[in-house]
C-alpha cells in the first residue's frame, strides 16, 4: 500500500458539492492499494502514520506525532498512487489492486486509524472527490509498505 501524508491546518473533502468530512490540525492521508496488497501493509502504514513525528514541539523542532497532539485524520482512497507514467504520457494503473480487493484494504486502513482514538473522517471509495487542504509546513511525506529498507 501507499500513502501520502500531508500536515494541514485543515482538509475537507466533498462529493457532488456536498462536504462529506473534514478534519482540523492533523493529517491528511491519501491511500492506496496495489495489487498483493494484505492486511499487514495496512497495519503497517497505520502504525507508521499515527508514529511520525512531523509536528512542531515547544521548540519549534519536528517531536511530535499526531498522536501526541490529538489531531484528526482525513483518509481520501486514491488508486492513482499506483500510476506508472515511464512509457508515454498516460499512466498505467495495472499495478493497482482490483476495486474490490481495493475498498476492504482501504475500509481496513480506515479501521485500524479509528482504533487510535483519533478522529478520523473520510472520503467515498471510488467517488469523484474535490480535496481541499491548508497544507502546514508544507509537509508531505510518501510512504509505501513494500519499500521496508
Amino acid at each position: 500500500m501507499r500513502a501520502v501524508v500531508q500536515r494541514v491546518t485543515e482538509a475537507a473533502v466533498a462529493i457532488e458539492g456536498k462536504t462529506v468530512g473534514r478534519t482540523g490540525h492533523g493529517l491528511l492521508i491519501f491511500v492506496g492499494a496495489g495489487k498483493g496488497d494484505e492486511i499487514g501493509d495496512a497495519e503497517y502504514l497505520v502504525r507508521k502514520i499515527l508514529g511520525l513525528r512531523i509536528f512542531e514541539d515547544e521548540n519549534g523542532k519536528m517531536n511530535k506525532s499526531v498522536s501526541d497532539i490529538g489531531g484528526g485524520l482525513l483518509v481520501i482512497s486514491q488508486f492513482t498512487l499506483y500510476g506508472d507514467c515511464r512509457k508515454g504520457r498516460r499512466p498505467s494503473f495495472d499495478s493497482a489492486e482490483e476495486p474490490q480487493k481495493a475498498v476492504r484494504l482501504y475500509e481496513d486502513f480506515v479501521s485500524l486509524c479509528r482504533k487510535s482514538g483519533l478522529s478520523v473522517e473520510t472520503g467515498e471509495f471510488g467517488a469523484d472527490m474535490k480535496v481541499s487542504l491548508l497544507n502546514d509546513g508544507p509537509v508531505t511525506i510518501l510512504l509505501d509498505s513494500k519499500k521496508l529498507f
